[in-house]
């Protein structure tokens, strides 16, 4: 799989989650009778909202994506593609959490509006990732490639052989004349 549209189901994944807990908070809250709950729980998903906006801002890689280009393995030749392996094996703990939160809002409502916020943050602070990691591949005429791992270990990357963007090479023709 595309790291680039790793990174894009990672956001919308996780927006996913945001989604199914706040749902959960508000269905608990009415069934908990707690009037205090909700305006709460709103208020941390804009706080959420905000410091999410704020991580996400900037249009470079940050810095742990930054590392994980560097340190790809080199291939001539593409990886298997299986992106439903690779998104299960790659985000479990995402599908992890929510799953735990979703069965404690049953008992304690306020665990999934906290872990929504939380998933809210996640969302928007990686939002623009897949369009820097796309600008570095354009620059450098290569594609990153999830490879398969196990699901235990920390991601790796593979860079295969790809085509410049026509952008940055009149960029470098014009620059130089």
């Amino acid at each position: 799989m595309r790291f680039t549209d790793f990174l894009k189901a990672t956001v919308m994944t996780s927006a996913a989650a945001a989604t199914v807990l706040a749902a959960l908070t508000a269905f608990a809250a009415s069934r908990a009778d707690d009037p205090l709950l909700v305006p709460f729980a709103a208020g941390w998903w804009i706080l959420a909202a905000s410091v999410g906006v704020v991580l996400g801002r900037r249009a470079e890689t940050s810095p742990p994506i930054a590392r994980l280009l560097a340190d790809a393995r080199s291939s001539q030749s593409l990886p298997e593609v299986s992106p439903a392996r690779v998104l299960v094996n790659r985000l479990w703990p995402l599908l992890a959490c929510t799953v735990a939160a979703g069965v404690l809002a049953l008992f304690l409502p306020q665990v999934a509006a906290i872990a929504a916020g939380f998933a809210i943050i996640w969302a928007l602070s990686w939002r623009q990732q897949d369009a820097a990691v796309t600008a570095i591949e354009g620059r450098d005429g290569v594609r990153y490639y999830v490879e398969r791992t196990s699901p235990f270990r920390a991601i790796q990357l593979i860079r295969t052989p790809g085509f410049r963007s026509n952008e940055v090479w009149e960029m470098e023709e014009s620059a130089t004349s």
